[in-house]
């Protein structure tokens, strides 16, 4: 009895001490969470904001996030978007970048999106289309340690800054070629939507042409769309069977250059270089650098110098251009072009100076006098020159 005693005391021993022995090695089939993983999910109730939280694990890369409207491959917007986003890895080896394509701009699958990056633990977010205004500050409110950069928005907060270029810069250069190229003086313009960035590139679009050629007229539909290939194709059809020799567009598909080809007739793209999609039509495009901004604000945001800004870059900061001129346009022009391109980088010229009036004559701007940025970004009317209506919001 004895022995059994002792036998079974030294086995509960031997038990005990291995229990404490695993308990001091902890358990070898749970692995730790990755560090930062939810950092700003656990934070955002109770945080202020303030800088990123930069302190990463050693070789681990700062991440960032970009939400797109349309696909990569559109050729346009989203196209050059995701150029600027190349150019910030290529640039930065410690970055590492993701991107959503196809976002809606509708709240509900914009607000889900960008939660779900932030909760990934990506430490700035580009949304780069107007429509995600609202869902990018409902979700900063929520995440005040991560920084949020909205394209060509006007609402900001501790976190959120916005960027906008001087698109009107190079869309005034694409008039300049317009006015010059028409035969029946009746330019098409197919439009997205009534917001004042689309309306002030119709009417520098316009002003350009009538720099040239006083008898311009710029018939504009919309399509209320940023990408339909179909859409936008049939409202090209409809304003080349109305008399339009040259057509221009604020859209990121290239079928508005397509539908012209097919007409026989010269367009002038948007966004980046479409001359692959439509070669015997394809004149040029307004064309956007984002690289260097993106560059700028993601080191920002890593040395935690980040500053809540809304930024309006143009053809001195590089980050607006007109995309190489096609063959199809005579030398003289291309000239004119590049002349009234060192004037605008000079200040020499200006796009939108008075008297300056919209379609019912009333002054908008007064004799020798700039718009200002405020002018330009909540511009809501159409100059004369312009055929169409503005829809109501």
């Amino acid at each position: 009895m004895k022995l059994k005693q002792f036998r079974f005391g030294l086995f509960s021993c031997l038990i005990l001490a291995l229990s404490l022995l695993l308990a001091a090695c902890g358990d070898p089939t749970t692995t730790p969470a990755p560090a930062g993983a939810t950092t700003a999910a656990a934070g955002a109730a109770t945080t202020k904001a303030g800088p990123v939280n930069t302190a990463q694990a050693a070789g681990a890369k700062f991440k960032v996030a970009f939400v797109y409207v349309g696909p990569t491959t559109d050729g346009g917007w989203t196209t050059a978007h995701d150029e600027g986003r190349k150019f910030l890895e290529k640039a930065m080896p410690n970055v590492e970048t993701t991107f959503v394509e196809n976002v809606p701009e509708t709240s509900a699958d914009a607000e889900k999106v960008i939660t779900d990056l932030a909760l990934k633990g990506n430490q700035i977010i580009f949304t780069t289309s107007f429509g995600y205004m609202d869902p990018t500050i409902n979700v900063a409110k929520k995440f005040p340690k991560v920084y949020f950069e909205h394209a060509t928005g006007y609402k900001t907060a501790d976190n959120v800054s916005t960027y906008q270029v001087r698109q009107y810069q190079p869309r005034y250069l694409a008039g300049i070629i317009a006015g010059k190229m028409t035969k029946s003086n009746t330019i098409g313009y197919v439009a997205a939507f009534p917001i004042p960035e689309v309306i002030g590139g119709i009417n520098a679009f316009t002003l350009g042409a009538q720099s040239v050629n006083p008898n311009v007229k710029v018939k504009v539909v919309w399509t209320n769309t940023w990408y339909d290939p179909a859409t936008e194709g049939q409202a090209a059809v409809s304003l080349l069977n109305a008399g339009a020799d040259i057509m221009a567009q604020h859209q990121d598909s290239p079928a508005m250059l397509q539908a012209t080809e097919k007409a026989g007739k010269f367009g002038i793209g948007n966004d980046a270089p479409m001359d692959s999609f439509a070669p015997k039509a394809y004149l040029t495009s307004p064309a956007w650098n984002w690289g260097p901004y993106y560059v700028e604000r993601v080191k920002a945001a890593m040395d935690g110098s980040w500053k809540k800004a809304e930024y309006f870059g143009g053809l001195k900061e590089g980050v607006v251009d007109l995309a190489p001129i096609s063959k199809l346009v005579p030398d003289d022009i291309k000239a004119l072009v590049d002349t009234k391109k060192k004037a605008l980088l000079s200040g020499e010229l200006d796009v939108y100076v008075g008297p300056l009036k919209d379609q019912t004559g009333a002054v908008k701007i007064e004799a020798g006098k700039k718009a200002s940025d405020a002018d330009i970004l909540g511009m809501d009317y159409f100059v004369q020159g312009v055929e169409g209506t503005i829809p109501k919001k």
